[in-house]
């Protein structure tokens, strides 16, 4: 075992017990093809599977596999216009289970998202019976003002260049990532135990 692969099975052990004090479940494992494993067999039997837009579940290979293994999956991209897009979002808040992302996951087991439109933390908020968060070791940071820190000012300035990479300086993009910031959610427990999972991947994964 390397020292990397050392702290992060700490790391993230300490992460699950956080979550654990906080009605939340948490797992670990050491790469990508074990957790999308994981992630799949969360899903009920003729469940409604849905996701929100996350670069690490398209790295997981999740979408992927929800779309092919034959899952009662709602596809959140499959919507040929802002209409159709919408009403898929608000189906989405029925679903058996949820998967995301999160933008930071501090050590003391609070998780930070930003989203613009809403429809994903509304989602982690209310609505789908089980909530599960895929996120890689990269965005696990020490403490609640780290994690505010990191989904402010790193996660939401990357967000932004998904859609736009011609800002004219870093300043631009900055600026962008604030007005993109509509909603800043800070989970500090679930209120249903168990109805939030998070599953922590010993890679870097997502921005």
């Amino acid at each position: 075992m390397t020292a990397h692969q050392y702290y992060n099975r700490t790391l993230a052990a300490q992460v699950i017990k956080s979550l654990e004090a906080r009605n939340m479940e948490g797992w670990y494992f050491e790469d990508r093809a074990a957790a999308l494993d994981k992630a799949l067999s969360l899903i009920p039997l003729e469940g409604l599977v849905s996701c929100g837009g996350s670069e690490t579940l398209k790295e997981l290979g999740l979408r992927e596999g929800l779309k092919t293994g034959g899952y009662n999956f709602l596809d959140p991209l499959s919507g040929k216009n802002a209409g159709e897009m919408d009403a898929i979002a608000r189906r989405a808040l029925d679903a058996d289970c949820y998967f995301m992302s999160a933008n930071a996951i501090a050590a003391t087991g609070e998780m930070v998202n930003i989203d613009g439109y809403g429809n994903r933390v509304a989602a982690l908020i209310f609505g789908p019976k089980r909530v599960v968060v895929v996120a890689g070791m990269n965005k696990v940071v020490s403490d609640l003002d780290a994690a505010i820190h990191r989904a402010r000012d790193v996660a939401a300035r990357k967000c932004v260049t998904l859609f736009n990479q011609s800002y004219a300086s870093f300043d631009a993009m900055s600026e962008a990532a604030e007005l993109a910031q509509s909603h800043i959610v800070l989970t500090k427990r679930s209120a249903l135990p168990g109805r939030i999972s998070v599953i922590l991947v010993g890679e870097t994964m997502g921005l």
